[in-house]
């Protein structure tokens, strides 16, 4: 049966034949390990040299080269036997740091090599060298297990060691930099050597770790430097980890190399990366800017190896990585961006574990606890690598960080409206733009309706303004009672008062009148009597202004207005030497009736104040307002005399006059005000709340709304 074939949106080819369905697909990676003919599975250093030829010592040992298919193995020198840590050089020379035999020279022309070897008998620290490079100048520097590091110049060593200010005697990594500063890495830090000046940096400045694994000059000389602790750079602050730098970043950088397109290359602990530098320096790296490779990438294994430049770049440009499954080469020049976006479906919603049918509208049951609403980015090639973000519009306030998950949770929502949205990126970061949509609405309980809400709110505040009112009736009443009690309590006093004491003292003054006029005129104790007569007309007079306060008037004093206006007869000179007073009434707001108890003290607060104005402040000018109103009534007796208390006459006077009109205006439950100062006039305000004030229309509006009682 002959094969049929398909090539798919992505670009990939499809056969199926009898024995299946296959797929081709192009892969950035070329890898080489043992199926390509290599003698191991990598997990060694990698150098390329000028002629394109890939050099590579195994773990177990030896040296090898591999060109166009063709490979072979270098037996001279006792490289066969021993293990090459690293490898450096330039054009037809290399130089080799070997486990047991010190630093070897290696000379390449066509197929036939030559080789030299330098130990510690020529100066050498130490025969296991760990890390080898080959500076502008010619020398080479070589940093050795745990003797330092020695450089060669000519055929003589120098070598450095802590004691010269070397981080640690463990060489990791070197490099010259462009303005021919020397970098070290060691697990104790990194180390700078400069115009023969030895300097460390740690953590303490900024690193995140103090083991570190390899170095890197950008082509804009920005020193990036591999960590245990994850990725540092030497900015213009010196020292200092990306911004934000996702997870993969923060793992135990172990190679890295920079393309000729902007970006870096690295080998992690876990993963095989490619960032955009300028982004990264910036700390706004997007989902375009971080690419990881896989296995569908033609990797066959994603774990970077600890060995001196496990990640190169060969003179064209290729990227070489040393990984636990083999030797990866890409060319980024060949690299292109896949343009085709993955599509995304929601495919499933669930309440508590039951699953709601997508094709109809629906309404999720009131009271779910749980939420689940799974999606997928339809994408045939690399679906691993499909990245999401949602939204739940009504809940969430931004879109969600780019997850791998392909379902959104949400417990406890409120009930209402709902609209989720969801987009995917493909492999390559960029995102389709054309989202999921999925709207739902979570009934309500019956307790969580807005007719049920309001309801209970009407009653509530109903409840609230009839037990308001229903207090204030109460209050009201049991005050009413105090004031009729008070009322018969003193009509009562003044009645016995007026029946004995008074009329007793009146026949008494009689009587002292009769035996006044019996005395001759020229008797002695005729001015004794005629001054003690005038005494007690003096006293009579004063105890029948007392019946009168205690006593409610059913005329005069059932109208305040009326009432206020006698007084002006009080303020009358009573001698031609006396200042003429201006006294002025005014009554504002519509009159209502007062409780009598109230009226009465209102008129003795007020008649105080006048002649506290008159006889003790000696003012000229006195204005009393009546102010009814719906709130309240007020009573404002203004004067032109001198500030309350301001001279040494007055003083008693005064306090004794306020004391008696501030306790009147408590014991019926009223507010008094005294505003007074130099230069200003003297206001003395009384405020009686409604409720207290008309008692009579209040009675008649709670009479309406709860029964007569």
């Amino acid at each position: 049966m002959p094969s049929q074939q398909f090539e798919d949106r992505e670009g990939s080819v499809w056969i199926g034949s009898a024995s299946g369905l296959d797929r081709l697909r192009d892969g950035p990676f070329v890898t080489y390990s043992l199926p390509e003919g290599l003698p191991s599975n990598g997990s060694s250093p990698v150098f390329v040299d000028s002629q394109n030829r890939m050099w590579f010592p195994p773990v177990a040992g030896g040296l090898w080269w591999f060109q166009n298919g063709n490979r072979g193995r270098v037996k001279l020198a006792g490289l066969d036997k021993d293990v090459v840590y690293s490898i450096a050089g330039r054009n037809s020379d290399l130089w080799l740091g070997r486990q047991q035999g010190g630093l070897t020279e290696m000379h390449v022309a066509g197929g036939h090599f030559t080789a030299r070897t330098f130990t510690q008998r020529e100066g050498l620290a130490q025969q296991s060298v760990y890390s080898v490079l080959e500076g502008r100048d010619g020398s080479v520097w070589a940093g050795t297990l745990s003797g330092g590091v020695s450089r060669l110049t000519g055929n003589s060593f120098t070598t450095y060691t802590v004691a010269d200010g070397l981080s640690a005697n463990t060489v990791a990594a070197s490099l010259e930099s462009s303005d021919g500063t020397m970098w070290f890495a060691t697990p104790g830090g990194l180390s700078k050597l400069a115009k023969g000046k030895w300097q460390a940096y740690t953590r303490k400045n900024g690193l995140p770790s103090n083991n570190i694994n390899c170095l890197l000059e950008d082509s804009s000389g920005v020193l990036w430097i591999g960590t245990t602790g994850g990725l540092a750079f030497r900015g213009a602050r010196g020292f200092q980890s990306p911004v934000a730098a996702p997870a993969p970043l923060r793992e135990s950088i172990l190679g890295m190399a920079e393309d000729a397109f902007g970006s870096l290359w690295l080998a992690t602990s876990n993963h095989v990366l490619q960032v955009n530098r300028s982004q990264l320096l910036r700390g706004t790296l997007v989902g375009a800017d971080l690419r990881e490779y896989g296995l569908t990438d033609g990797l066959r294994g994603v774990e970077g190896v600890k060995r001196h430049q496990s990640v190169f770049k060969d003179t064209a440009g290729r990227i070489w990585i040393s990984l636990n499954r083999g030797i990866s080469m890409v060319d980024p020049a060949r690299l292109t961006r896949n343009a085709v976006a993955s599509i995304v479906h929601i495919q499933k919603l669930s309440a508590d574990g039951r699953s709601i049918d997508l094709d109809h509208p629906f309404h999720i049951p009131a009271h779910s606890h749980r939420m689940a609403i799974g999606y997928v980015g339809l994408r045939l090639s690399e679906p691993e690598r499909v990245r999401y973000r949602y939204l739940l519009e009504g809940f969430d306030r931004g879109w969600s960080e780019r997850i791998a998950e392909r379902e959104a949770v949400y417990t406890n929502l409120n009930p209402g409206s709902y609209r989720f949205r969801v987009m995917a990126s493909n492999p390559d970061g960029s995102w389709n733009r054309n989202e999921a949509m999925l709207a739902f609405t979570i009934d309500p309980l019956y307790w969580q309706t807005w007719w049920f809400r309001v309801s209970v709110a009407f009653v509530f505040g109903l409840s609230a303004t009839v037990l308001y009112h229903f207090r204030m009736y109460q209050l009201t009443r049991e005050l009413n009672v105090r004031f009729e009690e008070r009322l018969l309590e003193r009509n009562t006093i003044a009645q016995e008062l007026h029946d004995t004491l008074l009329q007793g003292f009146l026949g008494a003054s009689m009587q002292v009148h009769l035996a006044a006029d019996l005395l001759p005129t020229e008797s002695p104790a005729k001015y004794p009597l005629a001054h003690a007569l005038k005494s007690m007309a003096q006293v009579t007079t004063e105890g029948r202004n007392a019946l009168r306060g205690l006593r409610s008037s059913n005329s005069t004093l059932l109208d305040l207005e009326n009432a206020f206006r006698n007084i002006e007869k009080e303020l009358l000179p009573q001698t031609g030497d006396a200042p003429r007073v201006e006294f002025r009434l005014i009554v504002m707001g519509k009159k209502r009736t007062l409780h009598p108890v109230i009226r009465d003290e209102v008129y003795r607060i007020g008649r105080e104040a006048a002649l506290r104005a008159y006889q003790i402040a000696r003012a000229t000018n006195i204005h009393v307002e009546l102010r009814y109103s719906s709130r309240a009534f007020h009573l404002l007796v203004r004067d032109n005399g001198p500030e309350v208390g301001s001279t040494a006459g007055e003083s008693t006077g005064t306090r004794m006059s306020v004391s008696v009109m501030r306790e009147r205006a408590n014991r019926i439950g009223a507010r008094f005000l005294i505003f007074s100062g130099p230069g200003t006039e003297t206001r003395i305000e009384l405020v009686i709340p409604s409720r207290l004030a008309y008692q009579y229309e209040l009675d008649r509006r709670l009479q309406r709304l709860f029964g007569r009682a």
